[in-house]
């Protein structure tokens, strides 16, 4: 064999075992470690729920702490919400003071620049999770509920006077004003009530499945909360 073949030879033999010794690219979205994902219809997923009566006995507001400031980098929990959801992204300065940006609020359509006009809204309200089981957590579990900013759709900046009017109902007696909002406000309510393994009432799987009719290609998309 001359030179020149063998050192084709070599170079192939080398490109074969790079090849086979070469890790798996990594998936684009892993998952955290032990993280459990739900990717269902959204009917399925109502379905899946808990049905069992509503219960508010103890409930307290201050029983889930918020807002905290997790990282400690100086934001609090509703100034991370305002900064992950502005469409067009703010000077944070000192004190997470937030200048310039700009916000969509999903629940009325309406664009604004100022962001004390809005709320953040817990989803599925602090109430509602109390009734819905959050009563049987620790204090621990009600704070991670509270400051969730490990699911996009479990805090959401929202017009102030449509988070008020919406206060702590459930889907059976309040839903978004804006017509082209309704399908994401039906998957993002049963998400956070799939992400944190929340009951539903009777009523309010009626409610949800009574809108799940009018969203067939609406689907959920979520990590479950440990």
């Amino acid at each position: 064999m001359n030179t020149l073949m063998r050192g084709l030879l070599a170079a192939t033999l080398s490109a074969s075992v790079l090849s086979i010794a070469a890790p798996a690219p990594a998936l684009a979205e892993p998952a955290a470690p032990g993280a459990e994902r739900v990717r269902v219809p959204v009917a399925d997923a109502i379905e899946q729920l808990t049905v069992q009566a509503e219960d508010r006995t103890g409930y307290k507001r201050t029983s889930f702490k918020h807002w905290i400031d997790a990282d400690r980098d100086g934001c609090n929990t509703r100034q991370e919400v305002l900064i992950q959801e502005a469409v067009e992204k703010p000077a944070v300065g000192k004190g997470c003071s937030l200048t310039g940006g700009r916000w969509h609020s999903y629940y009325d359509g309406q664009d604004t620049s100022d962001p004390r006009g809005l709320d953040i809204d817990h989803m599925v309200p602090l109430a509602e999770a109390w009734d819905s089981s959050a009563s049987n957590w620790d204090a621990k579990q009600r704070e991670a509920y509270a400051n969730d900013l490990g699911s996009e759709r479990s805090l959401v900046a929202v017009t102030a006077k449509h988070n008020r009017a919406k206060g702590d109902k459930d889907p059976t007696d309040w839903w978004v004003p804006s017509a082209d909002a309704s399908c994401q406000y039906l998957s993002d309510w049963v998400a956070t009530k799939t992400r944190w393994k929340l009951t539903i009432d009777q009523a309010e799987k009626q409610a949800l499945t009574d809108r799940a009719a009018q969203c067939p290609d609406t689907r959920i998309d979520t990590e479950l909360a440990h």
